[in-house]
């Protein structure tokens, strides 16, 4: 299907905060992000609604933003009872194997507990929380690009299979074969 204009990046990515301040700080912090800009409002530009905010903006690399909002006059946050906590996260890639394991080692050293990495057939990731409960992953492409188009190639089949099936479509299995696990 085409549409008559074209994407040219993400602007940004909005989530809800606790605190501003503790979250700048701590994707500063943690991950090195700049804080490039904040908005406050008393009112919803698009809506009207009296809903004073802060919205806070910080550079995640490549043209990307990730934004929040601390939202006072709201009840406080919480997460979808319905959806296991592994479901929604934040994905930021990392270089390399050896950069994901600098970030590791530098994410542990704050404190701050770190599962994996978790082999994902043509990445590895590393997962963590921030301060609001959002879970983060940072990755780093494996894969070779005959291994992309292979999955370019059956992703139709797949979603087909799935939707048809509700069950787990083997064309890509070969992902979960991890060469470097012990027999």
């Amino acid at each position: 299907m085409t549409v008559p204009f074209a994407l040219r990046r993400i602007h940004h990515v909005a989530y809800r905060c606790r605190d501003a301040q503790e979250t700048v700080e701590f994707y500063e912090r943690v991950l090195g992000m700049a804080f490039t800009s904040a908005f406050a409002e008393d009112k919803v530009p698009s809506t009207g609604a009296d809903d004073p905010y802060m919205h806070v903006f910080l550079d995640a690399g490549g043209g990307n933003v990730l934004a929040f909002f601390e939202l006072p006059g709201q009840p406080p946050m919480g997460r979808d009872p319905n959806t296991p906590a592994w479901v929604q996260h934040i994905a930021f890639e990392v270089a390399d194997l050896d950069a994901l394991m600098a970030a590791k080692a530098h994410i542990e050293a704050q404190g701050i507990e770190v599962l994996g990495p978790t082999f994902h057939g043509v990445f590895k990731s590393i997962y963590f929380f921030d301060p609001n409960g959002h879970r983060l992953e940072l990755a780093c492409n494996i894969g070779k690009p005959e291994q992309f188009d292979e999955l370019r190639r059956v992703a139709p089949l797949m979603l087909s299979e799935w939707s048809r099936t509700k069950r787990a479509p083997r064309h890509a299995a070969w992902l979960h074969k991890d060469p470097d696990a012990e027999a």
